[in-house]
């Protein structure tokens, strides 16, 4: 607001002053003061008069401090509600550049990158890239690999950046060991640990932002990533302003491929996580990270041991709806209840087991033919991935005397699996020996035909 500095002459009519005060800052004098210090300045004598442009019009309320008039009435702006699946709609074929940059643009120092030491470097490279500032952060879960933190210090120092690191509550992590142990979730799984040391760590950075930025793609993760948007009202986690839909969620990269991240990467000359270079794909805690082998899919080098639709930390909870693992015929509901995907292993050489079928073979002691059984599920990415290697060995093993079948274990067949067949997760792979009405469960994650041949000549 502009103001306008004006001087009067002294002002003898008393009642024309009290006219005008409520107009003119200089003549306000203090309640409670009706004899002012000789230092003081007179306001009876001459005065300054601050008028406020395009100030209200004269009030004839008795007692109004001028101060005021300097101000114009409140004004309360209507607030726009952005429809984010419109905006996702938009920017669906848009550059990950181009999305960073409207990301950024919006939320400017209310968003920040999530970065987890792998890949999702990409992320801080494409924001540098928008020219504008930007923060990122990153959960120090105490259990990262060494390589890890390498690569934090290099990302830091390329960017002239300080990742704003969040840390697990010490007691929390101090309860959990003392009471289960340094490898608990290798009994009872990982969601405990990840809570503690990745979720609420998480929460409690988010609470301070309107928006983050994640490294998810489509193609990552079976049965919880192959949907997600370019943006979304984050389903799972509350922001700065609190309550549901208070935070937004920006996913640049999911629509692109891993391969053409890594492209990008190399062609930027990005410092990576070294652990690529030994297998990694997928990095995160120590414990729970390995390197994958030809014909897995990435994030089967995370929690090995554990089912494929159960492949998330927490951090991206959202991406798993509720649903079944039910299904019949040619198709089966998806780990997300939202999509079907055409059986597998569908080829003459390869034998379709019923659940009569395979408690038949599990009833024999003395087999005329050994057999080779894979247990799976037709929406499991590792099982899909390694389809053309089992038909493979089908075709290979065709009269050698060794039969090869398959038998679908989830839905309904699930708990039989689990306690019958040795199911732990998909693909399980189990060999029936002539003489023994034991099966022997095939050890590896190997699941090229090399490796199941050498595995079905050592017992047959």
């Amino acid at each position: 607001m502009a103001f306008s500095v004006t001087s009067s002459p002294a002002v003898h009519n008393t009642s024309s002053f009290e006219q005008t005060r409520a107009a003119n800052f200089g003549a306000f004098q203090p309640l409670d003061r009706p004899h002012l210090p000789s230092t003081a300045v007179s306001f009876s004598r001459r005065r300054c008069a601050v008028k406020a442009l395009n100030a209200e019009p004269r009030r004839n309320d008795t007692i109004v401090p001028a101060a005021a008039t300097l101000f114009a009435p409140e004004v309360v702006e209507k607030v726009e509600v952005e429809d984010y699946d419109k905006l996702a709609e938009n920017l669906e074929n848009a550059s990950p550049l181009e999305i960073m940059d409207k990301a950024l643009e919006k939320f400017g120092n209310d968003i920040a990158i999530a970065f987890s030491g792998a890949e999702d470097v990409a992320l801080i490279e494409y924001a540098h890239l928008t020219g504008r500032p930007f923060r990122v952060f990153s959960l120090d879960t105490g259990r990262l690999n060494p390589e890890t933190y390498k690569l934090f210090d290099e990302v830091e120092k390329r960017y002239g950046i300080r990742i704003e690191y969040m840390f697990p509550d010490a007691v929390e992590v101090q309860d959990l060991v003392r009471s289960k142990g340094l490898f608990s979730f290798y009994e009872d799984g990982h969601q405990e640990c990840c809570r503690v040391r990745k979720v609420r760590p998480l929460r409690r950075a988010l609470k301070g932002l309107r928006a983050w930025i994640t490294g998810q793609r489509k193609d990552q993760s079976p049965g919880t990533r192959s949907e997600i948007p370019i943006v979304q009202v984050d389903p799972v986690f509350e922001g700065l302003d609190g309550g549901i839909g208070s935070l937004v969620k920006w996913n640049p990269v999911a629509n692109v491929k891993g391969n053409d991240i890594w492209n990008f990467l190399r062609a930027m000359n990005v410092p990576v996580n070294s652990l690529h270079a030994q297998g990694y794909v997928s990095i995160g805690c120590e414990p729970c990270t390995r390197p994958v082998l030809p014909g897995q899919h990435e994030r089967e080098g995370r929690w090995w041991w554990e089912d494929a639709k159960t492949k998330e930390c927490g951090l991206h909870k959202g991406n798993i709806k509720d649903g079944n693992l039910n299904g019949n015929g040619n198709g089966a509901i998806h780990a997300n209840g939202t999509a079907t995907h055409a059986d597998l292993f569908t080829t003459q050489s390869i034998v379709n087991l019923s659940r009569p079928g395979i408690e038949n073979l599990l009833k024999l002691e003395n087999r005329k033919e050994t057999w080779i059984v894979v247990l799976y599920a037709p929406w499991c990415q590792f099982c899909q991935a390694m389809e053309g290697s089992y038909v493979e060995l089908a075709e290979k093993l065709a009269g050698s005397g060794v039969k090869v079948a398959k038998f679908r274990a989830d839905g309904e067949e699930k708990a039989f699996a689990q306690q019958e067949l040795q199911l732990g997760s998909f693909p399980t792979i189990l060999f029936f020996p002539k003489h023994s009405s034991r099966p022997v469960k095939y050890p590896s994650e190997k699941r090229d035909v090399e490796s199941l041949m050498v595995f079905v000549n050592a017992l047959q």
